[in-house]
């Protein structure tokens, strides 16, 4: 069964957390923190094979999971990273992030065999408490939680890979033509709409093989989802060449030729610039006068090779494959002709995939903070954020009041920013050193003075990320 679309659910590993420990040991006085630090969570990685040709296993499998990462352990053990899922797909799928509005966003667009993306990342593992010691901090009983992995909703598109497409009305020949010229066997029989699904065949002329994609008919108003809808019109957009063929019994095949034409810009307006060769078909006994006026009619609104084919006689066929062949010889010559092989929207310079992280994490602030921000040790360097940084680093907002026992108790604010939000994610607020850490966080980051500017008390709860602590000055140790 040929499959060319299918959602997915999207998780990436979670970090492991660090590890509180310290080592003891017998004639080893005072032997120091020794918390390991937790391990990566695993990603979610996509690759191409040439050896899919369908995404029919994501709509009965349509969770993708990575691996969680181990937490840190005693002396200094590191945990063990997450497995990472790696999922083969079709040359020519595409991988969409669906986001809150509905909308998607091209995380990537594998059209080589082996090409591989990093679709969703791991979360990173927290620090041990090993990682904080210092020359004044010998005894540090912090630790880091690791963070979540990127989580979310895909859509996996697959667009055919192949040098021409073959479009016109249902029944004008199409699967004829590629079951004679190729070694496809595509389902041919009068009636209307006997392709359900796209076919492939290699042609060869002149030693020049020629990859031939068979689109399933189209007819007026497809643009507008009638008979098939534009459900396989994404596929003519990966071809070099547009080979449309009309049934020379046609009423009017001008007509039928604009109409097609109609829907194919109605669908993408590039693909009206797309290089085509136009072929009259079923043509074997056909009045000679008749054919001679069709082709003349066709030539008057078209400047593309137009030419007579039989596929049942074998009659013309090797004269239209040599003017496909001579065709995309000149799209490779010239860039301005090439199809959409590659979808540049949401992707890096130069049209490669690129790994696209569920949240951000690049600071509003620009400089960053570096990790252990917030102690007061020596070797730490100084935050130094100009006031017009923080405020691009992080916004607070009164967003109502607290109640217990039908009692209010405290004002209830809002903080967010990419760097204090993760942060917050990697505190434990259950310790009492990480979360009077994270309070010095805020405090140096500045988060804490724009609090108390918008009324924010002691008793009041401070919400960041998916945390909630109170708003309380960390002790002066710290």
């Amino acid at each position: 069964m040929f499959i060319d679309t299918a959602k997915v659910f999207v998780q990436a590993g979670r970090g492991g957390d660090g590890a509180v420990s310290f080592r003891k040991e017998i004639y080893v006085d005072k032997g120091g923190p020794d918390g390991g630090n937790g391990g990566r969570g695993g990603d979610v990685i996509f690759v191409a094979s040439k050896d899919e040709n369908t995404l029919l296993s994501y709509r009965y499998n349509p969770e993708l999971k990575a691996g969680d990462g181990a937490n840190g352990a005693k002396r200094q053990a590191a945990g063990k990273s997450g497995k990472d899922f790696v999922a083969k797909v079709p040359i020519g799928t595409i991988v969409k992030r669906i986001l809150e509005s509905g909308e998607t966003e091209i995380l990537a667009d594998l059209t080589k065999d082996g090409e591989c993306a990093i679709i969703g990342k791991g979360g990173v593992g927290g620090f041990g408490n090993a990682h904080f010691k210092s020359s004044v901090r010998q005894t540090p009983r912090t630790a880091e939680l690791g963070l979540k992995g990127d989580t979310f909703e895909a859509q996996l598109e697959l667009r055919l890979l192949a040098d021409v497409g073959l479009v016109g009305f249902p029944n004008a020949g199409k699967s004829s033509f590629l079951a004679v010229v190729s070694n496809a066997k595509p389902e041919i029989a009068d009636y209307e709409f006997t392709t359900l699904v796209p076919n492939l065949g290699v042609a060869t002329v002149d030693g020049r093989d020629i990859l031939l994609a068979d689109i399933p008919g189209l007819i007026e108003g497809a643009g507008d989802g009638k008979g098939l809808g534009t459900a396989f019109l994404r596929h003519i957009k990966r071809t070099k060449v547009i080979l449309h063929l009309i049934d020379a019994y046609s009423d009017d095949v001008v007509e039928k030729y604009k109409a097609i034409r109609a829907e194919l810009g109605k669908f993408d307006e590039k693909l009206l610039a797309r290089p085509e060769v136009v072929a009259l078909t079923k043509t074997e006994g056909f009045d000679k006068e008749l054919l001679e006026m069709q082709v003349s009619a066709l030539r008057g609104v078209t400047d593309s090779p137009v030419m007579a084919i039989s596929a049942q006689a074998k009659q013309g066929l090797k004269e239209v494959l040599r003017a496909l062949a001579k065709l995309l010889i000149s799209s490779q010559e010239q860039p301005g002709l090439e199809s959409d092989n590659s979808v540049s929207e949401g992707l890096s310079e130069g049209g490669s995939p690129r790994a696209r992280r569920a949240d951000p994490v690049a600071t509003g602030g620009g400089d960053g903070v570096p990790e252990g921000a917030g102690w007061p040790d020596s070797d730490i360097p100084t935050i130094t954020l100009s006031e017009k940084k923080r405020e691009k680093g992080f916004t607070v907002e009164r967003v109502g009041g607290r109640k217990v026992n039908g009692e209010m108790v405290g004002e209830v604010f809002m903080v967010r920013g990419p760097e204090i939000e993760k942060f917050a994610m990697k505190t434990d607020l259950q310790n009492y050193d990480s979360a009077n850490r994270l309070r010095d966080i805020m405090k140096k980051l500045g988060v804490a003075t724009a609090l108390r500017r918008i009324g924010a008390e002691p008793e009041s709860v401070i919400k960041i990320a998916e945390r909630e602590f109170p708003f309380q000055e960390p002790p002066r140790e710290w």
